[in-house]
């Protein structure tokens, strides 16, 4: 990992190397998505079924052989070991409660003229979430992106998983069951992405699309951005811890790799005002990394994007977590709490030392979807409020009419519209 001091000369033109992350795809993958897109958007049904064909290997002729009936949903729920199925089930209803907290409500008032002003709250209609499948699968995203959007209101949510030579995970399965997902399509990819934009004869054309992905499906997510809303464009896991030097260097190590373990591209760093805890945790680094199974992947993370960051004091690492903008920041120290206070932007903070952010990533409650890549600075977490829409609602009396149309007509002259003008003209007594 590297070591790097707020006393270096350079130290903040270190830090914006070290956190640089280009998430633009390149030409190939841009061609590649261009295509597919296009394809499914004009040839539907058939571009699905061929693309699924080329890159997972399943021999279909007919969509229907890739919808996956609600019973199968149930059977690999009832199917699971005790443990896994309460699993889901507690994760279920913290995700929930929490959820449950962040529903907006309509609202309206009444001015002294009887002009009644308000916002309307409205969930979408259909929704769509892409789920990674294969090895890569996370019966905790079909939790973290379902849950929400059930409580929203959503009315029909269609989940996408794509199951590359028929490899199908009940885990997954059983997440989707137990959230309440409507329809799950075995599909994957660019082409999951467009059906879900576009609609085909099959799938139905949803009006946002969430949930993780590879290369192809961020980029195919960006391009039909505008025919359907999305979540965001996510870059690698992120986590920022800021520790004191009083907590187990073991645990803060095993922090550190709980998101490198996600790819060669995730991003550890520690900032502590300790330098010799610095040393001792990567001491612990070098001696759990032996019995880790995704070992190879966290060396070459904590290599290549990794840091151990040493300051003057708790003031400068917290001026140097909020310019990170984390995913994730744990928040390893006395007071964490009151020190929270002072954190402008993270997706989520973890405070205090027994605050592991896994936790966060299965079963707290808060949703797991986070901003990355610096965009904490200007973007939050995914929660309800992205399955709901507000309309303002506007209502005038013939009183409010008359004067509102007196500053209309003046703006609206300035502005040398005059239709718009003499509209609201019209109203005046």
């Amino acid at each position: 990992m590297k070591m790097l001091s707020s006393q270096d000369e350079n130290f903040w033109s270190d830090m914006e190397k070290l956190l640089a992350w280009e998430s633009v795809s390149d030409d190939q993958v841009f061609n590649t998505v261009s295509e597919i897109l296009s394809s499914v958007r004009t040839q539907g049904d058939s571009a699905v079924i061929d693309y699924t064909l080329r890159f997972d290997g399943l021999q279909v002729s007919d969509m229907s052989e890739l919808e996956m009936p609600a019973s199968t949903l149930k059977s690999a729920f009832d199917g699971l070991p005790e443990d896994q199925r309460n699993a889901l089930q507690t994760a279920k209803q913290r995700i929930t409660r929490y959820a449950e907290k962040q529903k907006m409500s309509s609202w309206e008032y009444e001015e002294e003229d009887g002009t009644v002003l308000g916002q309307k709250i409205t969930p979408l209609d259909r929704a769509g979430l892409y789920v990674p499948g294969g090895k890569a699968a996370y019966p905790s995203s079909v939790l973290m992106n379902a849950i929400p959007a059930k409580v929203a209101g959503v009315n029909e949510l269609i989940m996408v998983v794509p199951t590359p030579n028929g490899l199908v995970n009940d885990l997954v399965l059983a997440a989707a069951h137990l959230s309440g997902v409507d329809r799950v399509f075995t599909i994957g990819g660019a082409q999951a992405v467009a059906a879900l934009a576009y609609g085909t004869e099959t799938i139905p054309q949803v009006d946002k699309i969430v949930g993780p992905g590879n290369i192809y499906v961020a980029t195919a997510k960006r391009m039909v951005f505008g025919a359907v809303g999305i979540d965001m464009v996510a870059g690698p896991s992120e986590i920022l811890v800021v520790c004191d030097g009083k907590t187990d260097p073991d645990w803060i190590a095993m922090d550190l790799f709980s998101q490198a373990e996600h790819d060669e591209d995730a991003q550890s760093i520690l900032v502590s005002d300790d330098a010799d805890f610095l040393i001792k945790v990567k001491h612990s680094i070098d001696k759990l990394l032996e019995e880790m199974p995704r070992k190879g992947i966290i060396h070459t993370s904590l290599s290549t994007r990794g840091a151990l960051i040493h300051v003057q004091d708790l003031d400068q690492a917290i001026e140097v977590a909020n310019y990170i903008a984390p995913e994730h920041l744990e928040l390893s120290i006395e007071n964490a709490a009151e020190v929270a206070k002072s954190i402008r932007h993270a997706g989520a903070i973890f405070m205090g030392r027994y605050t592991a952010e896994a936790l966060g990533d299965y079963c707290a409650g808060p949703n797991h979807v986070l901003p990355t890549s610096r965009t904490a600075r200007f973007s939050s977490p995914l929660g309800v409020y992205d399955f709901q829409k507000r309309s303002s609602l506007i209502g005038c009396s013939a009183q409010g009419a008359s004067e509102l149309g007196k500053v209309a007509s003046v703006l609206a002259h300035g502005e040398g519209l005059t239709a718009h003008a003499r509209s609201a003209e019209y109203r005046i007594k």
